[in-house]
């Protein structure tokens, strides 16, 4: 270098061969980390899957003796729930959410899922991290049935702080043309069915972070004695997989439609899957929410119908079915370890005309010992 050229670069502030890992892409972390995800990705496939991973595209085979298939697709994330197992570092439950939150939103429909592919942003790529994450992307994918085809994980200094990540996925399912399950199908007399929930799932970590952590000063580490673990791991107790559940249903049942009960709560989420003119009327004292509920409840001070909107309060996923199979479907969901209730029927609404969904969903009573 001359002396003119040194003095340009003290002059400019320029510095001498800059690298993409200067900048804070670490390529070599980045491969570390698909060598350490490989062998989840193998044991989360299905004999469709064609090629391995490495690819551009994952390829599979839409094989079967389907008659009129239709493709289902869902797309969905984690939400702030990761702040939580970022604040613990505790990353291998999380990826279970992911499925999850696509899965079950497939499953409604009546499609069984096939594939799905994630997303994971992070500022830093920690290998050991990414490998946690994708664990339990796998363990979510066996449970549902369905092959993680791939996926893309991008380093993203400087928009994100080192330990942060983002996560999100899309699934995609199969279903015949005159099996798909849809709101026409629901009739006056049907019998509404919950599933339980398995704790918050997904939805509404925003308010309990801010009633439980930055209001209530709670340890994510201290026992709590109503859990019998700690907040930490209480909330971060997987989504429940339904999808083979109700999968298993329709096979033994005359299922009218189910709702994946997400943001928005009970009463928005079968709003959806109820036609005009009948209503949904479901009964508060056939459950008592999980103490997860009630304890953010009582220490936000948040009222009762604020609680529904955000949260499952304790029903996951919810099946219309045929009066006559009632017994039936509840004997398919015990058999598999589903904890489930009848928690309501369907009726004719008193004002057939009304186009609003707030109307076809009632919730009357009081929830016992809550």
């Amino acid at each position: 270098m001359t002396e003119r050229d040194a003095a340009a670069d003290e002059t400019t502030g320029a510095t001498p061969q800059a690298s993409y890992a200067a900048a804070g892409v670490d390529i070599d972390a980045g491969e570390r980390a698909v060598e350490l995800i490989t062998p989840h990705a193998k044991r989360a496939s299905r004999p469709e899957v064609l090629g391995g991973l490495g690819g551009f595209s994952g390829l599979f085979a839409l094989k079967g003796n389907y008659r009129e298939p239709v493709l289902a697709a869902a797309s969905d994330g984690v939400g702030t729930k990761l702040a939580v197992a970022q604040a613990i570092d505790k990353h291998d439950t999380v990826g279970r959410d992911l499925v999850a939150m696509c899965v079950d939103d497939l499953v409604v429909c009546g499609a069984e899922p096939l594939f799905l592919q994630d997303y994971i942003a992070v500022g830093k790529v920690v290998p050991e991290t990414v490998a946690q994450i994708v664990a339990g992307i796998a363990d979510g994918c066996v449970e549902a049935g369905c092959a993680l085809l791939g996926g893309e994980t991008a380093e993203h200094p400087g928009l994100m702080q080192d330990n942060h990540y983002d996560l999100s996925a899309t699934a995609v399912g199969v279903v015949e043309a005159d099996k798909v399950l849809a709101p026409d199908r629901v009739r006056a007399g049907d019998v509404v069915i919950a599933m339980g929930s398995s704790g918050l799932h997904s939805n509404g970590y925003s308010l309990a972070r801010k009633v439980l952590l930055e209001w209530g000063h709670m340890d994510l580490f201290g026992h709590v004695e109503e859990f019998g673990r700690s907040l930490g791991e209480e909330l971060l107790e997987p989504t429940r997989i339904y999808a083979r559940d109700c999968l298993a249903l329709i096979a033994e049942a005359d299922v009218r439609t189910f709702a994946h009960i997400t943001g928005g709560g009970l009463a928005e989420n079968l709003a959806r899957v109820i036609p005009q003119g009948l209503v949904a009327e479901l009964e508060r004292n056939t459950w008592t929410p999980a103490p997860i509920f009630a304890l953010i409840q009582q220490r936000g001070r948040v009222e009762q119908l604020e609680m529904e909107r955000t949260f499952n309060m304790g029903v996951g996923m919810v099946a219309v079915v045929a009066p006559e199979d009632t017994d039936r479907a509840q004997a398919v969901l015990t058999a598999r370890h589903v904890d489930n209730w009848v928690l309501g029927t369907i009726k004719r609404s008193n004002d057939p005309k009304s186009t609003e969904a707030g109307s076809r969903v009632s919730l009357v009573g009081e929830h016992p010992r809550f």
